[in-house]
């Protein structure tokens, strides 16, 4: 009996370790969507390990930081074929993010800053790899809450925001976030959806604002140690069980 008891007792101990540091760190997937105006959206799936809530307790989300580049894409090309949308033929993304800091309470006070760092091609007249003329958009701004200007035979305006779960919007077109549980969304089975918004401007009269946003989901689940801290209990009580029978 108390060698089962100690067993039992080491086993938990050693959860209770493994769930200091699942406080700290959790493993997420998630995607990264851009959508510009009334385009399909570009979907980068991406995985990680996230920090939340620094060294504390699991439970409400108050604050995570996520490593640059989890979600990142190389020359990804969307064809546009709706005829509403000529002259753009398709557009062109490249681009990664950078690292990412969130804080607040959880709900709608919960966002940061986390830029995008690339540009998307605007392929005009033709797709992509045949494009007679093309438009550059820089994306860092984008999460990040800066202006980006290009000038040329189109003139562009890009204005970024940071992060949030609460509400985005450019003009009257808006964009929300969620996290949940609520209570304890810094858990295993927490998601996170963090939106931002991408305000565009052109010197083209049809096209002088075009809306844009981005959005960020997370689901977090368990870290590895935590499932081999629970596994190793469970062996070392099974070995004691099959002890006593013989």
């Amino acid at each position: 009996m108390r060698k089962l008891l100690g067993l039992l007792a080491a086993g938990f101990i050693a959860m209770g370790v493994a769930g200091q540091a699942y406080a700290a760190t959790l493993d997420f997937t998630g995607t990264l969507d851009v959508k510009i105006n009334t385009l399909d959206s570009i979907v980068i799936p991406g995985s990680g390990t996230a920090g939340v809530n620094g060294a504390g307790a699991a439970g409400h989300l108050t604050d995570l930081q996520l490593p640059a580049s989890p979600f990142a894409v190389t020359g990804f090309v969307l064809p546009v074929t709706d005829p509403s949308a000529y002259p753009i033929a398709g557009i062109q993304l490249t681009g990664h993010n950078a690292a990412g800091n969130f804080a607040g309470n959880g709900g709608a006070t919960f966002g940061g800053p986390m830029p995008i760092v690339g540009q998307s091609k605007v392929c005009l007249f033709d797709a992509c790899s045949a494009a007679v003329s093309n438009l550059s958009v820089p994306l860092t701004v984008v999460g990040d809450g800066d202006v980006a200007l290009v000038t040329g035979a189109v003139n562009l305006t890009v204005v970024g925001a940071p992060w949030t779960t609460g509400t985005a919007a450019v003009g009257a077109v808006t964009r929300m976030g969620a996290v949940a549980p609520a209570s304890n969304t810094g858990n295993d089975g927490g998601t996170v959806k963090l939106v931002t918004p991408i305000f565009i401007s052109t010197n083209i009269g049809a096209s002088s604002i075009v809306p844009g946003f981005a959005t960020l989901s997370l689901a977090f689940a368990p870290e590895p140690g935590t499932l081999a801290a629970v596994g190793a209990a469970f062996v070392a009580l099974l070995g004691v069980g099959l002890s006593r029978r013989r």
